[in-house]
């Protein structure tokens, strides 16, 4: 599998996060801060903006902890939250001219996926729960555009850092700094 944004690679890590993967997710937190997501994805966009994505392009904490009870790997879950975030921020740049004022920050994060993208292809791929592999796949089927629901581009960011933060923050030992 691809992603629009060049470079993307589908395949797994490890169950323990990776030290690549805990650089790029911190560095990807470091640029979701939450003043750069209230501007360049509130403040810059029309109020009451909204992005079309699929209904399973929303991955909120309460998914997790669900696909969690529901004994689905860590790794499976960091794997799940890679393919929709990296879509979402997808989402948001295809709304979004050149000249735009977010769309160097959208780029910034595209190429912080690529890289962690990049950091998951070092790795054999393997087989996940296949709750995880469905989801997978419809992200990228394009769906159909009764699954479709409007999203405040923020509020995608938003869901993005939290369950980032939930999948990586332990393995990756932020905040013991």
């Amino acid at each position: 599998l691809t992603f629009g944004c060049p470079g993307v690679l589908a395949v797994l890590g490890l169950e323990a996060a990776a030290p690549g993967e805990c650089e790029l997710t911190r560095l990807l937190q470091d640029k979701l801060q939450y003043e750069m997501r209230l501007q360049y994805m509130k403040h810059y966009f029309p109020i009451d903006y909204t992005v079309p994505v699929q209904y399973e392009e929303v991955l909120r904490p309460s998914n997790i902890s669900r696909l969690r009870n529901g004994t689905v790997s860590e790794m499976a879950l960091r794997y799940l939250w890679f393919h929709i975030n990296s879509q979402a921020v997808l989402r948001i740049r295809e709304v979004l001219p050149e000249k735009h004022p977010s769309w160097k920050y959208t780029r910034e994060l595209c190429q912080l996926f690529d890289a962690l993208g990049k950091e998951y292809s070092q790795y054999r791929q393997t087989d996940v729960e296949a709750v995880v592999a469905d989801l997978v796949k419809l992200v990228h089927s394009g769906g159909v555009e009764s699954r479709r629901k409007a999203v405040r581009p923020k509020a995608l960011l938003d869901n993005c850092l939290k369950v980032m933060r939930m999948l990586y923050g332990v393995p990756c030992e932020w905040g013991r700094e």
